[in-house]
């Protein structure tokens, strides 16, 4: 697969007929689920209450890694799993995600087991033999490590290592599984919301929902449900929902680290390990965990601000953040299974398929990185219950929408010549490649018809105001908050929305003003 934009918004074919299965939620969860249903043969519908990705998968910490920490609660099969799909998704998605090498300080004191670290990262290579796109570990002496960041204390440093892991874009990619899907016959649209679901007998078989631009009321008829609204999900299903654990996290967006293009996995006072990663020329900081009641506290506190800028400072104090210092900050809450342990960190993360109700399949768990894995257990799930054998999911052969042909750093290099050509800045090329791959073509046609598109919508971040016009035109974006949050993360690169009037601007001279 090469393309497949436009997306198309078909409220009409959601209401035409009785669908094999009816998605609800347009998570990362959702958009695989529907994917994998659709390239199965199955007749899908896919909606979203707001905007693809809105919820928790635009609210990660942006990594496609095999989650390392989670070796010390020894839960290897977890690990050795998204280490598989870290390379499923590296070979499916080139242009999306992309190795990022990772730096991790050896300090003196109690806890401090050079050894115990080495080990852990060894496993971590052997659980990813022949499943990795990058290097393998290797150690740093201090003197080496304090060389090449001078930023990191230097009082209690012994030693550290680089391991390496993925990065990626995760409202980006969540739109081009989304786009996958729509190609592979799945119907689908966003602004729609599920009231409530539709019984007959004691099955599910359809829902109630509501188009959030017309207030339309209408159903949508299907012989499976699967409820894909992750921590939204429980509130659909009253008494039938299963016990689960919400967990926010929290992140901030600070200043690019002069001259670092690694990230490093620090450990807090408490001792929970956090990320400080660079992205889009700022650095990501997070993240932290407290249970919450409902999603709609996910909310960043000042409390949680001061937690992570008190343990970069611990680890790096040569950076010197403050407060002052936060451009931005974002919470996501998961939905976890429900147990009583000592700590959210010792909460397990593996996946678990429920059905709560005849026809109606949920899950609960899970991680961004193995969503395209266990959305193949959900679809099983779902021709269980129409009582037929399941066909062998191929998505993990099928590249996804933008994928361009033969060596990725090839095409990418041409590509960036042609859109420097065009007037755009080299930065911004390389992020066009990185976000859209080859469909940059429609973007590119946009400049040669328009070359004042070639310009940054602001100077801080490497978006040119083409993307906007390809957005609303091509990837469903219907308002502010889906150009600026998620298929174009200004507000969390740019203060104060200093974007907003060229953005405002480009809208309106390309016929959307009506955007909002």
């Amino acid at each position: 697969m090469t393309t497949a934009f436009p997306l198309i918004r078909n409220t009409t074919g959601l209401a035409a007929r009785e669908f094999d299965v009816l998605v609800v939620g347009g998570g990362i969860y959702g958009a695989w689920t529907a994917y994998d249903a659709a390239s199965r043969g199955l007749s899908v519908a896919l909606i979203e209450k707001t905007d693809w990705g809105s919820g928790t998968s635009s609210a990660s910490s942006k990594l496609i890694h095999g989650g390392l920490r989670y070796l010390e609660n020894y839960e290897f099969g977890l690990v050795r799993n998204a280490l598989h799909e870290r390379r499923t998704l590296y070979r499916i998605a080139p242009h999306l995600v992309r190795p990022l090498n990772f730096i991790l300080p050896m300090w003196k004191g109690p806890r401090a087991s050079p050894f115990l670290i080495s080990a852990g990262l060894l496993v971590y290579d052997l659980l990813a033999l022949g499943s990795r796109p990058v290097q393998s570990h290797r150690h740093y002496r201090a003197r080496a490590l304090l060389a090449d960041y001078p930023f990191v204390d230097p009082q209690r440093l012994l030693g550290g290592f680089r391991y390496g892991d993925c990065q990626e874009d995760d409202a980006r990619m969540t739109l081009a599984v989304v786009a996958a899907g729509q190609a592979a016959g799945v119907v689908c649209a966003n602004r729609v919301a599920a009231l409530r679901f539709i019984e007959q007998g004691d099955a599910v078989c359809g829902a109630e929902v509501q188009d959030q631009l017309t207030q339309a009321l209408f159903a949508i008829r299907a012989k499976v449900v699967v409820n894909a609204a992750g921590p939204w999900g429980p509130a659909l299903l009253g008494a039938a929902a299963p016990k689960v654990k919400l967990v926010k996290g929290t992140h901030l967006v600070l200043p690019a680290i002069p001259g670092c293009n690694e990230a490093f996995l620090l450990t807090a006072n408490d001792g929970r390990v956090f990320f400080v990663i660079p992205w889009y020329g700022r650095t990501l900081v997070g993240t932290t965990e407290s249970t919450v009641t409902a999603p709609a506290q996910a909310q960043p506190t000042d409390e949680e601000t001061d937690y992570l800028l008190a343990g970069v400072r611990s680890g790096l104090p040569g950076l010197s953040w403050t407060r002052d210092d936060v451009i931005a900050r974002y919470a996501g809450v998961r939905m976890l299974q429900a147990e009583d342990t000592a700590s959210l960190s010792e909460v397990t993360r593996e996946f678990a398929v429920r059905r709560p109700r005849a026809k109606l399949i949920m899950h609960i768990g899970g991680k961004y990185t193995t969503s395209r894995h266990d959305s193949m257990a959900i679809v099983d799930a779902v021709f269980r219950e129409l009582g037929r054998r399941a066909p062998k999911s191929t998505t993990q052969t099928r590249p996804l929408p933008g994928a361009p042909p033969g060596n990725f750093e090839t095409w990418q290099a041409q590509a960036i010549a042609g859109l420097a050509a065009q007037g755009v800045d080299l930065e911004a090329a390389r992020w066009l490649s990185l976000r859209h791959g080859s469909d940059i073509a429609a973007i590119s046609a946009l400049i040669a018809a328009h070359p004042s598109l070639a310009a940054r919508i602001h100077p801080e971040a490497p978006f040119v105001r083409a993307e906007a016009v390809h957005a609303v035109r091509a990837e469903m974006a219907l308002s502010i908050d889906d150009l600026a949050r998620r298929r174009m993360p200004l507000m969390l690169l740019v203060r104060d929305q200093q974007w907003r009037p060229a953005l405002l601007e480009t809208l309106a001279e390309f016929g959307h003003a009506d955007i909002a």
